[in-house]
């Protein structure tokens, strides 16, 4: 008997091309941005690629810390994901952002985006600020500097405040106080106007020594029966008389 078998030959398979990213970190990296020489931020991330024909690199999760002029640490951002370029013109987070104000301030939205030709950080999604006083303000846009110092929501604000009674009539309070401070005096409160000089008296002469400052008695008038009529004195002729 004769057995013929066939051995089965594998064909070789073709060459399968892996795509892979030219940048790859999987362990702590940190990535600084500067102005002027100055630490403006710093990212921190537990994951970072970049693939040879993008400019974009990706990381997961975002840490970013944020400095003021002098070097201190003023507010932070916190997101599940996030991209920016290799000359850090911008930086883009996203999912489940989280950042916190120098002044105490939440800010929560789906997304934030840093810009740095003008310095804002910017979204049009929905956000919910929760401010240091304890308000909750919620709309759709925010906007803000670098620092997220000074900040506005743009549309569709709606918010809840506490102790809102209260706080309004002590601002009511202040606000009269300053327009009290403010007012021109009243009438009643201003100085009282001068008293007319007197008039001036004539300058009469003072009495000397042989007149008496008081006026002088009217005299007393003549007896009737004491006076005796005048004389009648003899005429002398007149020699140049006519006869």
């Amino acid at each position: 008997m004769l057995f013929l078998g066939c051995e089965e030959i594998e064909e070789p398979k073709p060459w399968i091309r892996v795509e892979r990213p030219q940048m790859l970190f999987t362990d702590t990296t940190l990535l600084d941005s500067y102005d002027k020489g100055v630490l403006n931020w710093r990212l921190k991330t537990a994951y970072l690629e970049r693939w040879a024909d993008k400019e974009i690199v990706t990381v997961r999760p975002v840490f970013v810390d944020i400095y003021d002029s002098i070097g201190e640490r003023v507010a932070f951002l916190r997101a599940d994901s996030g991209s920016l370029d290799m000359t850090f013109t911008y930086v883009y987070a996203y999912g489940h952002v989280y950042a916190l104000t120098p002044k105490g301030a939440s800010v929560r939205a789906d997304s934030l985006l840093w810009n740095k030709k003008d310095n804002l950080v910017r979204t049009a999604s929905y956000v919910r600020v929760v401010s240091e006083d304890g308000d909750v303000l919620q709309g759709v846009g925010f906007e803000s500097d670098a620092q997220f110092d000074n900040w506005k929501i743009l549309s569709n604000v709606t918010g809840i405040f506490q102790d809102a009674a209260k706080r309004m009539k002590d601002e009511d309070k202040r606000q009269a106080e300053a327009e009290r401070l403010n007012a021109p005096p009243s009438s009643s409160s201003a100085a009282p106007a001068a008293k007319p000089a007197p008039a001036a008296r004539p300058n009469l002469p003072k009495p000397t020594s042989s007149q008496s400052a008081r006026p002088p008695r009217p005299a007393a008038p003549a007896n009737p029966q004491s006076a005796k009529p005048p004389r009648a004195l003899p005429m002398k002729p007149n020699p140049g008389a006519a006869k």
